[in-house]
Order: C-alpha cells, then structure tokens, then sequence
C-alpha cells in the first residue's frame, strides 16, 4: 500500500526532477518560436505544490496529500499543458478521496478519473498528444491492478506502458513525425511518474541540480480572498474562518448571500472540500452560526475576529503588504476587464480601452491560474471579462473561473489584436450575453501576423529553420521565414489582407522592444505608400518583447 508520506514525497520528488529535466522537455516542441515550453510550465505548476507538501506530517493519509496536491496544482498551472496535468491530479485527488493508504486498485479508478478531468477540459482533444498518453497509463493501470496488489508491480507497468505509448506518439501525429519528436506534454507526465515510482520503490527525493526559490516559494491554498479595512470602516469585526463542506452541503451562494445582508467586504470561495470566508460585519456571531449550515469549522487555521477600530495602524499594514495582490475589490460597477499583456505600449493601451486589470505576461511568461484569479479579485466589479490573449493561456483563465467570488466570462482572445477588438466592440449599455456575443464576433473578424524569431534550430514541415531566423507568423501558424524584419512584416501583412478576400482596411503595426522607433516609422511608411488608399497603416509602439511586431488586419 502506498502512505500518505509515500505520495508525499513522490510528487515533491517528481517536482524536482521535472524541474531538473524541463529543458529537455522543452526543446521537444515542434514549433521553433520563442514559447512558454511545455517542460516550463508542467515544472512550474507541479512546483507550485513543494512547499505545502513539506509542511505536511508524516501521518498524513493519501487522501489528505492529493487534494492538497491537486489544489496547489491548480492554483500554479500555467500553459496548456500545466492546466492538463492539474486537471489529472484533480481527477486522482477525487480517486482517492476518504483513503488513507492507497492500493493498486485506488490507483487504477483515480487515474480514470484523472483522465477524464483532462478530456473534458479539452474542447477538441487530439490524440497523440498528453492526454493519449495519460489514457493508455490509466488503461493499463485497470488490467495490472486485477492481476497483482504488489505496488512497485503496479507502478512499474504504468510507468512502462506511459513511456511505449509516448514513443508511439511520433508517428500519430503528423507534425511530431516530421520533427521526428515525441509529445512534450506526455514526455513531462512520464518523467513525473517515473519519478514517484522511484520513491515508491524505497528511493530518495531528487535533489535539484539547479536550487529555485521561485519553485519553493509557496502560497497557501486558501489564502486566495482576504481583504483589509480600508479608511471607512461600516462594520466592526474582521471576520474569517475555514468550514470543511458537509455531505450534500447547500450551494455555498446561499452562504454568501446571507452575508452580505450582515456585513460588507464579503468573499466567500470553495473547492471540492473547503469554504474559505472573508467578512467585515458587526456580528460575527450570526456569521458563524449561519455557517454550520454548511459543515464544521477547521482548526488549523481556527476563525479570527479582530475589532478593526483599534488594531494597530502598523499591523494592519503588514497584514496589507503580506497579502498584497490578493485583495479583493468590492464591486463598483457592472462590468470590469483582465487582459494579459507584455510590454508598456500594449499594459497603456488596454488601460485606455479601459481594462482595469492587466496580468503581465504573454509567450514566454505563461501566468499561472493564481495570476489570473488574483488580477479578477482586483478588478471591482460584478462581472469580469478576461481576455487571455494567447491560447496557451486561455485554460489556465478558465480554471481560475472556478475559484473565484463572482461571475467571469473568458473571451477566447487568442492574440493582442484579438483581444484590442473585443474591447473595442464592449457596450457598457447592453447585457452580458449581448456584449459576449459582439465582442466574440469582433475578435473573430482580426487576422494577426507575428514577427519573430527562431529560439532553436528545427525543421518544420520540410524547412530547416536555423536558430535567430526571422519567423512569421499567420493566424498562429508558421507560415515564412526571412532574413530581414521589416520585409518579414510586409511580406506577412500582404498575405493577410489577400486572405480577407480584399475586404480588409486598417492594418495596425505594434511594434515590440527590439525594433527602434525610426526602423517602425519607415516601415509604416513604406507600407502605406504599397498599399495606398486600400489600406491605412497605423503604428503603435508597444514595447512588446518576443515579438518584433504584432500586425492586426481587420
């Protein structure tokens, strides 16, 4: 049987070495574009959960270590294949939810459940990829646990069949085949199997090769809603306290709703398992019994009550800076906006559009699902778009819905330009699904091009590409490469205006941090006097790293 400590010390062993291994992870993406990587982002998601797990005793059952697990998970996905593995966690946290010690056969139905959290996540889940592999693992784990209860047994063959699926994957995805590569994402999920099987066998934790206090740093699972007095205090007590749900415990919005009758500042967010409240009332007590309708209060931490009218003026500071980034506005208007966003032109001209919130980040900076969660907790209002702007970020966005305190709307911004265009079609006039449906016709209506470079030497789809090789990109897809910038960016602005059929009339060039302000201007004007009155070239600097410019045609 595998213990709680066992599971413990396997996921924080598996942190370590995909930590240790990320860059070969890494380099197994086809696309040669400067990139979030796979083997980054499953290193960071999975780091996010160290320092809750070394805080865990030894008696910890395997029940207690998954869900914290899986919770720290969620919180610190990033990309895609960050969001995949939370979601496999979450599927095994809910296996084996009550068990102390685990058995093979817990770990075969947890792993089914893991597979079908991810599957479900996935709009339209492609076969060769994370998911195949996780799949075949969970298929095997079923067939090995009927025929043998020996642990190391089990996992073995896991691990085994994970690795000959993975191997697999080359020749089930075109691209994969032509790079001569194996998925990433499965490749990250074989290495953090294999890595818990080793500790499972009786091994040590890894070591890191290269020590990261950013992968030790840890925030706590809960502390994801709490909010101090400001100036104006309306009521007296600072109320917070931790309720464990009981069986078939009412909708916690029946919680949230009683307390804003008695109190303000309320922010009331659950999981699976927990309620975390947060509320500024002149009776704590009616807030307390009102709860128990809804489970029974945790020790660790117990509730706090503090009279805010006499705490100290330097506590209460302290407390502001400790938690800082993770105070939660009280609503002030209807609508409110998030956008993520890298570069000082680009954060200005989503403030202008009126974002209230921008999430620093984009290509290379995958934020995680805190990241977002926080940046909604931020932005005071009752509603919350959020625009990702990257589709290696949309699914971290919407896993951050589910933690929230109020209601959020993800637009599936994939690109800048996508997400300028929809706010640009926002009507502060109309309703939510109104404003859904126009701003999601908006953003569907921009054609984007990117101006890169080539971060590895590769070969896609019969081109060899050498590493600092001007790329371009359209819609996403890669799709020249040159020597030169500018020539990239007007070859690829000519490309997209002849796919819209003609129709296109504004071409908007936002160049990045590497290209001078005189280089821009002379590209503009270049581009202006080829396209003439067809088509109006607009330049904006928006300072953006990664990409030499960012093109909208619309």
């Amino acid at each position: 049987m595998i213990t709680g400590s066992m599971l413990r010390d396997g996921i924080i062993s598996a942190a370590v070495t995909i930590n240790n291994r990320k860059r070969e992870v890494d380099e197994l993406n086809v696309y040669p574009v400067p990139d979030g990587d796979t083997g980054t982002n499953m290193s960071m998601t999975i780091g996010n959960s160290i320092a809750e797990l070394k805080r865990l005793p030894d008696n910890s059952t395997v029940s207690e270590v998954s869900s914290k697990a899986a919770s720290a998970f969620l919180r610190g996905a990033r990309g895609n294949s960050g969001v995949i593995l939370s979601l496999i966690f979450r599927g095994i946290s809910k296996g084996l939810k009550g068990c102390t010690e685990a058995s093979p056969d817990n770990f075969a139905e947890a792993l089914s459940l893991g597979v079908d959290a991810a599957y479900k996540a996935v709009m339209k889940p492609v076969e060769g990829t994370i998911l195949t592999v996780v799949k075949a693992a969970a298929a095997k784990a079923k067939e090995i646990s009927a025929e043998s209860n020996d642990d190391v047994v089990f996992w073995e063959e896991v691990c085994n069949e994970a690795e000959n699926v993975l191997a697999q994957t080359t020749e089930m995805l075109p691209q994969l085949k032509k790079a001569g590569v194996v998925d990433a994402g499965g490749k990250g999920l074989t290495i953090i199997f294999r890595a818990m099987l080793d500790v499972f066998k009786g091994g040590a934790i890894a070591e890191p090769e290269n020590p990261q206090s950013s992968q030790e740093a840890s925030v706590d699972s809960f502390r994801t809603a709490v909010s101090e007095y400001d100036d104006e205090i309306n009521y007296t007590y600072c109320t917070e306290f931790m309720v464990e749900k009981k069986e078939n415990c009412p909708d916690v919005f029946m919680l949230r709703a009683y307390l804003e009758t008695i109190g303000d500042c309320v922010v009331v967010v659950d999981d699976e398992q927990i309620i975390k409240v947060h509320v500024h009332t002149g009776n704590p007590g009616k807030a307390l019994q009102k709860a128990l309708e809804f489970g029974h209060f945790i020790n660790d931490p117990r509730p706090k009550i503090e009279n805010m009218r006499i705490q100290h003026e330097n506590k209460v500071k302290e407390a502001k800076a400790a938690e800082e980034g993770y105070q939660p506005a009280a609503p002030e208007k209807e609508f409110g906006f998030v956008a993520v966003a890298a570069g000082h032109g680009l954060e200005a001209m989503f403030t202008d559009l009126g974002v209230d919130v921008v999430v620093k980040g984009g290509q290379t900076m995958n934020p995680s699902t805190d990241d977002i969660l926080r940046a909604i907790l931020k932005t005071p209002a009752n509603t919350v778009f959020v625009l990702p702007n990257n589709k290696n970020i949309i699914m971290a966005a919407e896993q951050a819905v589910k933690l929230t305190d109020r209601k959020v709307c993800v637009l599936q911004t994939r690109s800048i330009p996508q997400g300028i265009a929809a706010m640009l079609a926002f009507d502060e006039s109309l309703s939510l699904s109104e404003n859904r449906i126009n701003m999601t016709k908006a953003l569907e209506k921009v054609s984007t091009g990117l101006v890169t470079f080539a971060a590895r030497d590769s070969e896609f789809e019969g081109q060899k590409i050498k590493e600092g090789e001007i790329l371009a990109l359209e819609n996403g897809k890669l799709s020249f490469t040159e020597r030169d910038i500018n020539k990239a960016a007007y070859k690829l602005t000519k490309k997209l205006a002849k796919g819209d059929k003609g129709e296109a009339s504004y071409v908007t060039l936002i160049h990045g941090a590497d290209v001078t302000t005189e280089n821009a201007e002379e590209l503009q004007k270049f581009m202006q006097a080829k396209f003439g009155d067809r088509l109006e070239v607009m330049l904006v600097n928006g300072g953006q790293p990664i990409y030499y410019y960012i093109i909208s045609v619309e």
